[in-house]
């Protein structure tokens, strides 16, 4: 990864949690102690990251990107106790740690750490530390949450992939079934059977199927769903929405194993009916969201510290 630019009008890139560590031992080498969000907001300053950077988010949504990367810098720099911290949410840097910005490396990084016995003892390596002119173990500039992120995607991407050509195989009668599947199990129609009530074979007037959009029924989405290799054009979608007009009804979704063109796209922003288009791509990650054609193997829970238990009255 490039280092990012401080120079303004360049582009920057988010730092990975190695290129942080240096950066964060010098804000705390002035010796008072540091939260880690207050570490974060200046190193970010110091990088010059943008808005959007700052907020970017890793893949699950919930974490920011650049402060996940300087807590797992804290959090090695910690264990190799060149930090320690003092009392919950707080750090500071130790003799240790000012003995390296005395005589600063040109950079912190997993080898580096290496050499501090507490940092092996934390990887649960048995082995002494590395000597000064030892080759260092191979490192990744991910933090773990990244990696194993990583790692779900990759797996997911798989999934979807194989997920699709699967769909692509099963009959249109089956197709439009397992579109109400999914459509149920999003909290659509109530039922399966009261849903699949509505799939009419052949699909009448352009419409395979009708669901409820709530509980209550108090609004039904007409569905049409299309088993298709070529992506959808505008001329269909606008027979779509000429068959929702023919049933007095302004919501529609409809399905297609393929894509749409850009034409059908812009169709749709552009018409009072609301109709929803969804491809291929999107499908599968819908499917496997809502576990429709697919089955859970294995899950694992990534957790944290639940400061609001530790705190004492």
């Amino acid at each position: 990864m490039r280092l990012p630019s401080s120079r303004l009008g360049e582009p920057t890139l988010i730092p990975d949690y190695q290129t942080v560590m240096l950066p964060l031992l010098n804000l705390i080498g002035d010796q008072q102690e540091h939260s880690l969000r207050q570490a974060a907001d200046e190193l970010a300053k110091q990088f010059g990251l943008t808005d959007s950077e700052r907020s970017e988010l890793l893949p699950s949504g919930r974490t920011p990107t650049f402060l996940n990367r300087v807590s797992w810098a804290r959090t090695y720099m910690s264990k190799a106790g060149l930090l320690e911290s003092p009392r919950r949410g707080i750090f500071r840097i130790t003799t240790s740690g000012m003995k390296v910005i005395a005589n600063p490396p040109p950079q912190i990084n997993i080898a580096f750490l290496e050499q501090f016995p507490g940092y092996i003892e934390f990887r649960g390596n048995r082995r002494s530390p590395r000597k000064p002119n030892q080759a260092p173990a191979p490192t990744t500039p991910e933090t773990p949450e990244e990696v194993l992120e990583d790692a779900y995607q990759n797996v997911r991407e798989s999934l979807s992939d194989e997920l699709l050509t699967t769909v692509k195989t099963v009959s249109p009668q089956f197709f439009e079934q397992l579109v109400v599947d999914l459509l149920v199990s999003m909290g659509y129609g109530g039922t399966r059977e009261g849903a699949g009530r509505a799939v009419g074979g052949s699909g009448d007037g352009g419409i395979d199927g009708v669901i409820n959009e709530d509980l209550l029924g108090l609004d039904s989405v007409y569905i049409q769903a299309k088993r298709w290799e070529a992506a959808v054009g505008r001329p269909e979608v606008q027979k779509f929405a000429g068959a929702l007009q023919g049933h007095r009804s302004k919501k529609g979704v409809l399905i297609t194993t393929s894509s749409f063109t850009h034409g059908a796209e812009e169709y749709v922003d552009t018409i009072e009916n609301k109709i929803v288009l969804i491809n291929g791509a999107t499908l599968t990650q819908l499917m496997m969201d809502h576990n429709v054609g697919v089955s859970p193997v294995s899950s694992y829970d990534i957790k944290k510290i639940d400061s609001d238990y530790f705190l004492e009255s």
